[in-house]
């Protein structure tokens, strides 16, 4: 109470908003410096070379982890950085985390070509396709649920197969024509069956055989 609030403004040349600034600074903290927190300055950026190292791993292993990259680059590259660098360096890159699309390792681009080489000569109408489903208690169970965050999501729902029904089915432009349904698995004499009586009897007469 010695001195008003304006004799101090004009003495220390503050604004009346600095003022109530470091008045609250003083309350809050004990302190009229308002004091830097945390790591300051940007992220570390990698130089070209590199990151067309990391894309280029990434392009010939797309399934390598975050720490493997970072073992790799150390290793190869002679560089320590963190994987959170990693990630925003292949995140500017243009690369995003998706889920793998498998291919078979045993896919063989000759053996495909001669496939369809040998399959062109037949006409659209000569080919059906077969394939067989199968359905128990648990083919309708729902694998996702929502539920609180931390808490379990609970859904009460057959845990035995029960009763099991296969069904083969032929598939051409014209649909499904050909179909069984049959209890349990089906077995190889009435697959060799359905195939002789139903599909082939179905072929022949579609062909005039």
């Amino acid at each position: 109470n010695l001195l008003n609030l304006q004799d101090i403004l004009d003495c220390c040349r503050f604004s009346q908003w600095m003022w109530y600034h470091v008045l609250r600074l003083w309350r809050d903290t004990g302190d009229v410096a308002n004091h830097p927190r945390g790591v300051h300055g940007r992220v570390h950026r990698l130089e070209r070379e590199d990151i067309e190292y990391l894309l280029e791993l990434v392009h010939d292993n797309p399934d390598y982890f975050l720490d493997e990259l970072v073992s790799l680059t150390r290793t190869n590259r002679f560089i320590s950085i963190h994987f959170t660098t990693v990630f925003n360096e292949l995140e500017c890159a243009g690369m995003s985390r998706k889920k793998l699309k498998c291919i078979a390792s045993e896919h063989n681009e000759e053996l495909c070509a001669a496939f369809v080489a040998r399959m062109s000569q037949y006409d659209a109408t000569e080919i059906g396709f077969i394939d067989e489903v199968s359905k128990d208690e648990r083919t309708l169970r729902r694998h996702y649920g929502r539920s609180s965050r931390g808490k379990w999501a609970h859904a009460h729902q057959p845990f035995v197969c029960g009763h099991r029904v296969s069904l083969e089915a032929l598939l051409t432009l014209d649909g499904i024509v050909a179909c069984i349904a049959v209890d349990g698995s089906m077995m190889k004499e009435l697959f060799l069956e359905w195939l002789e009586f139903t599909v082939v009897s179905y072929q022949a007469t579609f062909l005039d055989i």
